[in-house]
């Protein structure tokens, strides 16, 4: 493919939602709960922050924002299908009004030349399967989830060529308590944790073998966190503790889906500590097939991480982000004689306390080509930030074009050392519900004029960033100023 201006020719620019948190419509036209309708109404509950509920309404303004996105310049747009707008109840009889709004929304899209970019599962279970037998608890979950992916191809196959099976399996592993409403018994189970894991393997594997089988020519993958991890210090066991944190983190998950099998000193650590997953005969074949159909990784790149050799007689726990914008408020991620999070004193962090490192961007696709030669796609990447609406309309975001601008040259040079990017659709099209922190919290080009507290007209307006981010896809990336 021929590289001009340092991006491919066709090279999908655009950008990314997921349905849970741009629809809104959360009970409206036969959709049933999710979980994630759950989740946020407790974040609401608990913290003041917007639900589910009605988001930026995209559910309703989505032929203005995809005219919108269409006046940016947009190739491609990145969002999933709300599985129980569909298949209310996870598996049997659909839901016809829901099942229509994807394949209008699919033609609107082609209508403006934009290519869907189609996740199946992004963090929104039917309540219906996690009030059935408790979601990912169970092995069932695999068989429903091919399920789901075959309805998907019948229904839209002829419509989308790009698919990703699951968003960010690394991030559902740390927080599957939380997103699939789990029962005391596991609460915070580390061993649940893998096996939970284990059968997301298995389902995306029918999932990819299920869309080639029934949609031709399509193209799949799944979207993953991906951030490299460096050493505190140039201590010998600080370096040790960020390998196997680029290991456990990044490999072992990428490592199923594109080399069909798990990575050694992974399990081996796993072993060790009590929390090895059940494997049953017929499940490692099954995760070497769904390689076999792995046609490119999507990398959603936020920030890197830093690591230094774990305190002795410290006990377990996930990494627990900033929930309050003012910046500070993190506490890392500690995984008991394999490493332990720490700050990187040499970034310098947003808002919501995420480290602003495009260089780390360069690094992880470089490591992903170098490690598996496989095409990436660069499916979200972004700034969550408070922007302010003017009272002429205007928004002035000139942190988020700076942040942008930066990751963007990261690619370039990223490309030009052999890396394969398909395309790049950052973090949001639109400002959405943001999981951890409301509507407060704005990623968009587009801004939706409303509150955590008041929902108003949700009008759009542009703000600086669209025009800017315009001009790059106008110029396929190289005009940055």
């Amino acid at each position: 493919m021929e590289v001009v201006n340092g991006f491919p020719e066709g090279f999908l620019w655009g950008a990314a939602t997921s349905a849970y948190q741009c629809e809104g419509a959360a009970l409206e036209d036969g959709k049933k709960e999710n979980q994630q309708d759950v989740i946020n109404r407790q974040i609401h509950d608990e913290r003041g922050y917007a639900d589910a509920s009605v988001t930026a309404d995209f559910y309703h303004h989505y032929k203005e924002d995809v005219a919108l996105m269409a006046e940016m310049g947009f190739k491609s747009f990145r969002l999933s299908i709300n599985w129980s707008r569909v298949l209310p109840d996870g598996v049997g009889e659909p839901n016809p009004k829901g099942v229509q709004f994807y394949h209008d929304l699919f033609a609107e899209l082609h209508a403006h030349g934009i290519e869907p970019i189609v996740t199946m599962w992004h963090y929104d279970l039917p309540m219906a399967l996690v009030e059935k037998y408790g979601g990912w608890r169970s092995r069932q979950m695999v068989d429903d989830f091919e399920y789901y992916a075959r309805f998907l191809a019948k229904e839209y196959g002829s419509e989308v060529r790009y698919w990703l099976t699951i968003n960010e399996q690394s991030i559902v592993v740390n927080y599957i308590d939380k997103k699939n409403l789990i029962s005391k018994e596991d609460f915070y189970n580390p061993r649940y944790r893998y096996q939970a894991n284990h059968y997301m393997n298995l389902a995306h594997a029918k999932a990819a073998i299920a869309i080639h089988e029934l949609v031709p020519n399509a193209l799949v993958g799944a979207a993953l966190d991906c951030a490299p991890y460096y050493p505190a210090s140039s201590a010998p066991q600080d370096v040790l503790a960020s390998r196997h944190a680029n290991e456990f983190k990044n490999y072992f998950y990428m490592d199923a889906y594109i080399k069909g099998t798990y990575t050694p000193s992974v399990l081996a650590y796993l072993e060790r500590q009590g929390l090895m997953f059940d494997v049953e005969p017929g499940d490692l074949e099954l995760i070497k097939r769904g390689s076999e159909c792995f046609d490119f990784l999507g990398v959603n790149y936020y920030q890197s991480g830093c690591v230094k050799a774990p305190t002795p007689g410290k006990s377990r726990h996930p990494k627990e982000n900033n929930k309050t914008g003012k910046g500070g408020h993190v506490e890392y991620e500690v995984q008991p004689d394999l490493f332990e999070g720490t700050k990187n004193e040499y970034l310098v962090d947003t808002d919501f306390s995420m480290p602003i490192d495009p260089s780390g961007l360069q690094f992880i696709l470089e490591e992903i080509n170098d490690r598996y030669g496989i095409p990436v796609m660069i499916c979200e990447n972004g700034l969550g930030a408070y922007d302010t609406l003017e009272k002429d309309g205007s928004i002035h975001d000139p942190y988020r074009i700076e942040y942008i601008r930066q990751h963007i040259k990261a690619m370039k040079a990223a490309i030009a050392n052999g890396v394969q990017l398909w395309g790049y659709n950052p973090w949001s099209a639109m400002d959405l519900l943001s999981t951890s922190n409301g509507i407060a919290k704005r990623y968009g080009f587009i801004y939706v004029d409303r509150t955590d507290d008041d929902v108003r007209e949700c009008r759009r307006y542009r703000k600086d960033s669209f025009y800017w981010y315009k001009n790059v896809i106008a110029t396929n990336g190289k005009n940055l100023e």
